[in-house]
């Protein structure tokens, strides 16, 4: 089945050869999760967003245009089952990410030094992302970490290509000024 497109493999579930719906979710399970948690610090929200997102997509795969992008039309679900949750615990301006988040990263020779490093490189990178306004954490999220288009991206969020555009270079710019507040707050005096 790895050969088939998505859309070839919802062309099979909307003729009624439903159990092809696993492939997709073994395709999208993982990003899925993976995009949720940047924005739940909770598994068992993320895991409940996450058979939403499936069970929507499963009731209307019918009404799925195989000529677009499965993944845009996935993702925009996502989106927008993430918007609700947040609305409806008031998170949505205020994420709460509690934790330590070192700033002053260096690459070792050691691998499993290589390996905390890149951890300590994630999490200043999620630590930034967290303080970062929605509205530009979402694109970010979705282009450099998602690996989406522009296109793409316009698609879920229902915006205009060239407010994606700006949304990323202003949240690239903010992602800046904010590792540098943050840096120089946990930098030693000299």
């Amino acid at each position: 089945m790895a050969e088939k497109s998505d859309e070839e493999i919802v062309r099979l579930v909307q003729s009624g050869q439903t159990n092809f719906f696993s492939v997709l979710i073994e395709r999208y399970e993982e990003k899925i999760r993976r995009y949720a948690r940047k924005f739940l610090s909770n598994r068992e929200d993320t895991d409940d967003i996450i058979q939403g997102v499936f069970i929507k997509a499963y009731v209307n795969v019918r009404s799925f245009d195989t000529k677009r992008k499965f993944s845009s039309w996935l993702y925009r679900i996502a989106h927008n089952e993430l918007v609700n949750h947040l609305r409806k615990r008031r998170f949505f301006s205020s994420f709460d990410f509690d934790a330590f988040f070192p700033h002053s990263v260096r690459l070792h020779d050691n691998e499993t030094e290589k390996e905390i490093s890149q951890k300590e490189i994630q999490a200043t990178i999620d630590n930034c992302l967290d303080k970062l306004e929605p509205k530009y954490r979402e694109p970010i999220i979705l282009y450099y970490l998602e690996e989406l288009s522009y296109r793409e991206i316009a698609n879920i969020l229902r915006l205009p290509l060239s407010t994606v555009g700006v949304r990323l270079n202003r949240g690239k710019e903010k992602l800046k000024s904010i590792y540098n507040r943050i840096y120089e707050q946990s930098s030693p005096e000299k």
